[in-house]
């Protein structure tokens, strides 16, 4: 080799010798040899090390994809991309002495070594090695000896490094018999690299759990592994050049061709889509993934796929998602009666809860105390327990559904009777088939019956339980192609009727202290309304609804003297018994300061001054709100003070005049009265300042409490709208006002205790006579007033009463004058008694004292006290008013 003109005679007369001819007439040596096919053969010498690719013209820049080779261009066209890019084969050809006979393009970049300087040479030259060069020459002998020959060696490039080669060699003759040898040359580490990869994907093609196919460009299979004909219950062979359509159901293949030709036409690839495993093969489930094949050059081939199966891990899932969705009810359920205190409301939802998530058919039976706030029993249930089928829920409706399932329904089981069984013991019972749910009960029930035609196959039996007592029962059931109840089930529905237990026992509580406060309350609010003269009163009375405490609104209607009315509504803050007994030592504080004929705002101060005493306890203060109204109907004058209570609302009628008790309201037109507002009751800081209105006759005065108008969502000022506009309108009677006060409520509105006062305002009543007179604060004042009773006495026909009444209206003038310097005032008004007025500018009331027996003065009140039938004092205006009644000798004279 480094002799290069020795090479240049060689390769001429090489050429020369017949290389045109021989290329022209070369044939195989015999026929009957055939030459091997390429694989690995014995190593000559071991594939040469540390020659960095890429640095040497010819070199791979990079090994065989592992993967399906490129399809077969069309004839005339480059295959680019394809193996022989990768993989690229010299070809040389030897005589057989080993002299260069050809030297192809592909040699020359393989070793860098042009055909004109090798043509003509021997070959061995090219080997490194003097002992490979031994071994080369060795090689041609033995393939012309035995036909074939394959090695590996190393060559040396023409730049200097060695290439570690493959070589093939196979004898040829031409036309004349002439020998040649035919050597095909590759490089040994891209040919060890395709190996590998080969190698690699047949490993993973045929030993990877997961099923691989590969199907071409009409979805065909070309190829699978044993793993998917497994999977699919098909032969291999089966598969190959038939669809999935063909080879699996139509229901399983259907959704699989959808995913394929997807893929094939977008080139996105579909990623672990669970489908279920086809009806042919084992059951479970399976995860899919294809993609999109393409060649070196672009060209799509069609699509691979692996499937895994994933029965486990999906059931696995399946039973976490399980587990969750049984959470998600409990946790829901808890949502749902959390906040609830009514034990049907709860029944119903537990039922609802259940259906159709859990069971087909559902109804929660309770015992009797449990609905109506009663004490739980502590004897053993027996056929005598009483149960209410409170709770119901199917997922159809239906004549049977109705015979099993009755909302309201009342219940009792027989002791050895399945339901009986619970009752007793509070062990649940899981019934399978028909025959048991036959024998749950007595023969012929139709409950069971009704049960049975709905195709009823599963039942679960499951106790409530409250503070280790059985409260009642929550019944499941199953029908049709549903699974039946497992042990799972039984557990998950223990749990959540032992919750649903716990709310029903609350509920039941608290319908005891519900009742037991509504009982307290009733008691302290008034047991009999009067209907003072000259007002015609309605009122009614809302308790809280179900799941709020009773709370402390009140009412109350107070006949005063000189037939005057007062007329309260109050609300004590917070809810319960505690408030309920509030609200009666507030009411009974009222009513005791109104006996002492006190105006308004002077009656509110003094409440305020008791609220210490009045509070639920030391460490609670006492908050409450009320408005106190006194009405006169002598005067129609209407005297109102409030203590941070929401404001009246006054009607006038459309015409003012006379009005009988029933009769009907003709309407008109209302306002809000705007009255100072004062601090609530145990506030203080605000005085309470009253404010006096004349008002029409037939008016209507509406006194209530918050939860009457006001809402979360609304100012009060748009309650006391919607309350003036329905006064407005007319109505057969006032109490059929009321009604349609209440009807206003809000369904959504806050659930507050309710209390509403309607009153009529009228004149006193018919056939009452009232005389009066106004008086100087002179001495001759005493005896013109003693004459003047004296007079309208006997026109009365009283005159039983004249002695008595001119004593005592001598007595109260002769203080008038005494102390007053304005004109005294002097009434009398004729009535159920005889009431004598005497009023004077002089605000202090009188005080009564004891005289001794020397005195000669101060027995006047002594007197009025010991001789009048009541008597009293109150301010009016700026001054005050002291009064008292006389019995009428008898019911005639009250007639007249």
């Amino acid at each position: 080799m480094a002799n290069t003109g020795s090479g240049g005679s060689t390769r001429r007369r090489g050429t020369r010798a017949g290389g045109a001819a021989a290329r022209a007439r070369l044939r195989p040596r015999a026929a009957g040899r055939t030459a091997e096919p390429p694989g690995p053969g014995p190593d000559l010498l071991p594939p040469a090390a540390g020659v960095p690719r890429g640095t040497v013209r010819g070199t791979p820049a990079e090994p065989f994809p592992s993967g399906a080779g490129p399809a077969a261009a069309p004839l005339g066209e480059h295959a680019r991309g394809s193996l022989f890019d990768v993989v690229k084969v010299a070809i040389a050809m030897l005589d057989t002495v080993g002299r260069v006979v050809l030297w192809s393009p592909a040699a020359e970049e393989l070793l860098g070594w042009p055909s004109e300087v090798l043509v003509g040479r021997r070959i061995d030259e090219l080997v490194v090695d003097r002992h490979l060069a031994a071994d080369t020459r060795e090689a041609f002998a033995t393939a012309l000896r035995t036909g074939s020959w394959k090695g590996l060696t190393e060559l040396h490039h023409r730049d200097g490094p060695k290439v570690p080669v493959e070589a093939r060699i196979s004898p040829l003759v031409d036309g004349d018999g002439t020998p040649f040898l035919l050597v095909a040359l590759a490089e040994a580490r891209t040919l060890q690299a395709v190996e590998r990869d080969l190698a690699v994907r047949d490993a993973l093609f045929e030993q990877s759990p997961l099923g691989i196919a590969v199907l071409d460009t009409e979805l065909r299979y070309t190829a699978v592994n044993q793993t998917l004909a497994d999977m699919n219950g098909v032969e291999t062979q089966e598969h190959v050049g038939r669809t999935t359509g063909e080879t699996l159901p139509d229901r399983a293949a259907d959704e699989i061709t959808v995913i394929q030709r997807q893929v094939l036409a977008t080139g996105e690839p579909v990623i672990d889509v669970t489908l279920a495993s086809p009806p042919s093969a084992r059951s479970g489930y399976r995860s899919i993934s294809y993609s999109r094949l393409t060649d070196r050059a672009g060209r799509v081939l069609g699509i691979s796929g692996t499937v895994m199966d994933v029965t486990e891990r999906y059931r696995a899932v399946a039973k976490v998602e399980h587990a969750r969705r049984r959470l998600a009810l409990l946790n829901e359920f808890g949502s749902r009666v959390g906040d609830l205190l009514d034990a049907s409301r709860i029944a119903q939802e537990l039922a609802s809860a259940v259906v159709p998530r859990l069971a087909d058919f559902a109804a929660a039976v309770l015992l009797q105390a449990v609905a109506h706030g009663d004490d739980l029993p502590r004897h053993a249930h027996d056929r005598r327990t009483s149960l209410l089928q409170l709770g119901v829920a199917a997922v159809q409706d239906g004549d049977e559904v109705e015979t099993m399932l009755r909302r309201g329904a009342r219940i009792s089981f027989a002791e050895e009777s399945c339901y009986g069984r619970v009752l007793r013991t509070g062990v649940p019972e899981l019934l399978s088939g028909a025959e048991e749910l036959e024998e749950a009960t007595y023969p012929g029930d139709p409950k069971v019956q009704a049960a049975l035609a709905l195709g009823t196959h599963s039942m679960l039996v499951v106790p409530l339980r409250a503070r280790g007592i059985v409260i009642g029962l929550l019944v499941l059931s199953r029908a049709g192609r549903r699974e039946a109840f497992d042990r799972d089930d039984l557990a998950f529905s223990v749990e959540l009727a032992d919750r649903a237990g716990s709310s029903l026992d609350n509920a039941r509580l608290y319908v005891r202290e519900r009742t037991a406060a509504l009982t307290l309350q009733r008691t302290l609010l008034p047991q009999q309304v009067p209907q003072p003269t000259g007002v015609e009163v309605a009122y009614r009375y809302v308790p809280g609804s179900i799941g709020t405490e009773v709370g402390g609104d009140w009412f109350d209607v107070i006949p005063l003297p000189g037939d005057r009315t007062a007329l309260v509504v109050g609300d004590v803050m917070g809810h319960g018994l505690r408030a309920a007994a509030t609200m009666g030592r507030l009411r009974t504080a009222v009513r005791v300061l109104a006996a002492l004929d006190l105006p308004p705002g002077v009656l509110l101060r003094h409440v305020h001054e008791l609220a210490d005493d009045l509070a639920q306890g030391p460490d609670e203060a006492l908050f409450a709100t009320c408005v106190y109204a006194v009405y006169d109907p002598a005067t129609a004058r209407l005297t109102m003070a409030k203590a941070g209570h929401i404001p009246p609302v006054l009607v006038h009628p459309p015409t003012p005049g006379p009005a009988r008790t029933g009769s009907p309201l003709p309407g008109g037109s209302g306002r809000v009265l705007e009255l100072p507002s004062g601090a609530p009751l145990g506030v203080g800081g605000v005085p309470f300042e009253a404010v006096e209105l004349d008002v029409p006759e037939g008016s209507v005065l509406a006194l209530c409490t918050d939860g009457l108008v006001e809402s979360r969502d609304k100012d009060l000022d748009v309650g006391l709208g919607r309350l003036q506009a329905v006064l407005e309108k007319p109505y057969l009677s006032l109490q059929h006002a009321c009604e349609a006060v209440l009807d206003t409520l809000e369904q959504g509105r806050e659930p507050d205790d309710v209390a509403l006062l309607l009153a009529r305002l009228g004149r006193g009543e018919e056939g009452a006579r009232a005389v009066g007179w106004t008086l100087p604060a002179e001495p001759t004042a005493v005896s013109r007033a003693r004459r003047l009773v004296r007079g309208a006495l006997a026109e009365w026909l009283l005159e039983e009463l004249s002695d008595t009444a001119e004593l005592l209206v001598s007595e109260l003038v002769t203080n008038s004058v005494r102390y007053a310097s304005a004109p005294i005032g002097v009434r009398l008004t004729l009535g159920e008694t005889l009431l004598v007025e005497i009023s004077d500018p002089l605000p202090d009331p009188p005080r009564e004292r004891h005289a001794a027996a020397a005195d000669e003065g101060g027995r006047g009140l002594e007197l009025v006290r010991r001789l009048a039938l009541r008597w009293g004092a109150r301010a009016e205006g700026m001054g005050k008013v002291v009064w008292f009644e006389q019995e009428l000798p008898g019911k005639e004279a009250n007639q007249e």
